[in-house]
């Protein structure tokens, strides 16, 4: 009788593990929201064959802000981190504040675009900068050996650069803090732009509200422009958008489509967009501070589902502590 008790209660004990998985599989089924450990912020969210990688900054004070990791994931929960992928002793030109990248692959090398130096005048030295490397993890190395864009054009301060595709295959940079956006063509190996049919190599785009972090992506051959509003250190950070007819706008703004929830996180902003293209999902990816942090840098890197209407408005986002269901890409 003893042992055949024993056996029983095995059983029960098995039993009850296996119904315990079971029962909770949101851990395994989810992403869960940051979904990655760490401060990390501004996220560049994209797909390279066969992952998803979100490149971030370090979010830190800048004099510790001088590197950059990666993290990438087949079915967007599981996460592996890429540590270190550029830093200033391959970027020498930038001592602080290195951050906002923005990744594009050409040519099957990657280029990753970053700010460096917070630079607040003309006279200062930093920018927007390029790095190179064979694969999306890197090791990236400087590219130009210098800052690509180093002024103040139209009011815009160099940073918050997004690089983007157009469908001739055009790759237009856009860019700008201090509450101007600019854009600019890239020549065909990124190493300086091509002037506008008027001679500029600058045009203005900044849509009403405009304060920082513009992206950029193209559904139903229409041009989503999409930035950040508010100041990024408070709850009143927001993301807002327009859709036009081209690259160039005009961009009239129609309306904000994230911001904070005071009962998960402050600050929601400074985002990107993924589009898995074979399951149509459409996912955001963008920065928070949860509700028990003051720091301005303990912000973390979340994503949620973006959803359009019938009339492919974007629908306002739900910002969520489970994040998104699984989605492998193979």
């Amino acid at each position: 009788m003893k042992n055949g008790s024993l056996i029983i209660f095995s059983c029960l004990i098995l039993m009850f593990s296996c119904t315990s998985k079971q029962a909770n599989p949101t851990q395994e089924t989810t992403s869960g929201n940051p979904i990655f450990e760490g401060w990390y912020a501004d996220p560049e969210g994209i797909i390279f064959d066969d992952k998803y990688w979100v490149y971030p900054t370090y979010s830190a004070p800048y004099e510790e802000q001088v590197f950059m990791d990666a993290f990438s994931s087949t079915d967007l929960i599981n996460w592996t981190k890429h540590e270190r992928i550029v830093d200033t002793a391959s970027v020498k030109w930038i001592n602080r504040a290195m951050w906002a990248p923005a990744i594009v692959k050409k040519d099957n090398k990657y280029f990753l675009f970053f700010a460096g130096n917070d630079i607040q005048n003309n006279d200062e030295y930093g920018g927007i900068g390029i790095a190179v490397a064979d694969k999306p993890e890197g090791p990236f190395k400087d590219y130009l050996g210098k800052p690509l864009i180093d002024k103040f054009h139209n009011g815009a301060q160099p940073i918050d650069q997004f690089v983007f595709k157009d469908k001739d295959g055009s790759y237009y940079i856009y860019y700008g803090g201090w509450k101007h956006c600019n854009v600019a063509k890239l020549n065909k190996d990124f190493t300086g732009l091509v002037p506008f049919d008027d001679g500029s190599l600058y045009k203005e785009v900044t849509p009403e509200n405009y304060v920082e972090g513009p992206f950029m992506f193209i559904k139903d051959n229409k041009y989503y422009f999409m930035w950040s509003e508010g100041g990024w250190g408070g709850p009143d950070y927001f993301v807002a958008y327009a859709i036009a007819d081209s690259p160039f706008g005009p961009f009239k703004r129609i309306g904000r489509i994230l911001q904070q929830d005071p009962k998960i996180a402050t600050g929601a902003g400074h985002h990107s967009v993924i589009h898995e293209p074979k399951s149509d999902k459409w996912y955001i990816v963008y920065h928070r501070r949860p509700v028990t942090e003051t720091d301005g840098n303990h912000r973390e890197t979340c994503i949620d589902e973006m959803q359009f209407d019938e009339n492919g408005y974007i629908k306002p986002v739900i910002i969520t502590k489970e994040g998104v269901r699984g989605n492998p890409l193979k």
